[in-house]
């Protein structure tokens, strides 16, 4: 059937509706994911069991997007309070950027170099040893059923999955490093179609490893040696004892007041920051009604978000300042001074001189997760540890060779991240989780989110649907074609360099809001294949 029509046409409007629930809630970017995080609830998991079932089914049915080999991140609210988990890990030990930097002069975005130690599997394990209700096999079971049984690919899962194939095909140095992703993702010689069944018999074999051994056998078992060996044959610096020293870390989350809610996100190294230094900044201006000039103001905001971040942000243990710093009321003020009615390039201050997956659930009990994993660039670095469908992130990508820099790489250092999980809360009860997933896009989609629901008064679905812009350096916005034409042409006039982009770059979102009586009210991205399944 896939053959008689375009999947991906869409000749007249549409519109999704909010949907309710009171006793469950997953929202992912596949329906099929979601449906089975709705399942392990119905069988009697929680919140915590429902998204790593359909976080571990996003990385067999969205493996453009996030896989066994990327980095995941979390926020879970569970016992009335919110906590924060990075399970990102760093460069091997003998990571050298020494080497890159005079052989490449950049990390290079395929194979070995941009690989540092997965991060995914880990936080699996962690979540579920902590909040988890059910056993992780059981907890896995969907994702090795699609993947041993084959499931319709979905149309936008399709597009990235030709996207991959088509770069991966013009690779010509070192073309053999890469046979195993085509041996893995495109076995007859091309991607698949739109509503094409596939099976990924590696993933299956992984996966049933890991739920027989907790993901142990990921960094200190028989996958782990696969993957050492792999590395060794192939000129990769990652070996076992970068997986085997790897734990993921709780943290404590950060947050900004805004409009009488407090938005939390992850700290550093993530860029979860951005987007609170954007709404620290706005907080102080009455944005009122959506406007081209409160468009400008916001877009200003976020351009001076993104000056701090890309200075300071880094592992922790190596930044210069502190997110307390960045987010001190004083400094705030002083940024928010600087937005006037002109596009203005933005700097950096100094506060002491003055193909990633999102998805979110919720339970009947008042559990809820908002939780992130990526492998970078599609499906990453391109390259897949032979027979077991692990392909590997590129996520060192972000990391800076000038030795000046707080994120220049390093042994056992993590990298600037991008993917980013947000949560709401208001007098100290959540409200939900949200995000908005695609690299640089994601503190802009959070803070474009949050302003639709609570300056423009949205409910979920119309802050996904709302058109969004994006900042892409110096003076330069990309906006959606939906985007009000009078807005466009005001933003031209105050000096942004305007053009139009695909809606695929906007990024892609899900929201779940829990309200006083205990109803959960989701939204899914429009711009994605995804779903809300609700109980």
């Amino acid at each position: 059937m896939g053959s008689m029509f375009d999947p991906l046409s869409a000749r007249f409007p549409s519109a999704r509706r909010v949907i309710y629930g009171r006793r469950g809630m997953v929202c992912a970017s596949q329906p099929l994911a979601a449906q089975a995080g709705l399942d392990i609830l119905r069988r009697g998991g929680n919140a915590i069991d429902a998204v790593i079932a359909a976080a571990a089914c996003l990385t067999v049915l969205e493996p453009c997007s996030n896989g066994l080999g990327g980095d995941a991140f979390a926020l879970i609210w569970s016992g009335g309070r919110l906590h924060g988990l990075n399970s990102s890990g760093p460069a091997p030990a003998l990571a050298d950027p020494g080497f890159l930097r005079e052989k490449y002069g950049r990390v290079p975005e395929h194979g070995w170099y941009a690989v540092d130690v997965p991060g995914i599997p880990a936080g699996w394990a962690e979540a579920s040893r902590r909040f988890g209700r059910l056993s992780l096999a059981e907890v896995l079971s969907p994702a090795i059923a699609y993947a041993e049984e084959g499931f319709p690919l979905a149309p936008v899962a399709s597009r990235g999955w030709a996207s991959a194939f088509a770069a991966y095909s013009k690779i010509e140095e070192g073309r053999e490093l890469f046979a195993p992703w085509f041996d893995c993702f495109a076995p007859s010689g091309r991607a698949p179609r739109a509503g094409e069944l596939v099976c990924l018999p590696g993933h299956a074999a992984s996966m049933r490893e890991l739920a027989r051994t907790d993901c142990e056998s990921f960094y200190r078992g028989e996958l782990a040696e696969k993957i050492d060996a792999f590395s060794r044959e192939t000129g990769g610096w990652l070996r076992a004892e970068d997986l085997a020293a790897f734990r993921p870390e709780w943290v404590e989350p950060l947050s900004v007041n805004y409009r009488g809610y407090t938005v939390h996100e992850l700290p550093p190294n993530g860029h979860g920051l951005v987007a609170l230094l954007t709404l620290g900044i706005l907080s102080g201006l009455d944005m009122g009604q959506r406007s081209a000039e409160n468009c400008h103001r916001q877009i200003e905001a976020m351009k001076l978000g993104f000056a701090d971040g890309l200075r300071y942000i880094a592992d922790p243990r190596c930044m210069e300042l502190t997110p307390a710093e960045l987010l001190n009321a004083e400094y705030l003020s002083a940024r928010r001074g600087l937005i006037g009615d002109a596009a203005l390039e933005p700097e950096p201050g100094d506060p002491r001189s003055g193909g990633t997956v999102y998805l979110c659930a919720a339970d009947g009990e008042g559990n809820m997760v908002s939780w992130i994993q990526s492998n970078y660039m599609g499906f990453g670095s391109g390259l897949v540890v032979p027979g077991t469908g692990i392909a590997l992130h590129n996520r060192g990508c972000n990391f800076s060779l000038d030795p000046a820099s707080p994120n220049c790489m390093a042994p056992g250092k993590r990298p600037y991240h991008t993917i980013i999980p947000g949560f709401l809360t208001k007098d100290g009860q959540a409200v939900g989780p949200f995000g908005v997933m695609g690299a640089f896009m994601q503190p802009q989609g959070h803070v474009q989110v949050i302003m639709n629901t609570l300056d423009y008064a949205m409910n979920p679905q119309e802050a996904l649907d709302a058109p969004r812009w994006q900042w892409v350096g110096g003076k330069r916005i990309e906006l959606e074609p939906a985007f009000p034409s009078d807005f466009a042409a005001e933003l031209r006039r105050r000096g942004h360099e305007v053009s139009v982009g695909d809606p695929v770059s906007f990024g892609r979102g899900q929201i779940i809001w829990r309200d006083e009586a205990g109803v959960l009210c989701g939204g899914t991205e429009p711009r994605a294949d995804g779903c809300v399944a609700a109980w």
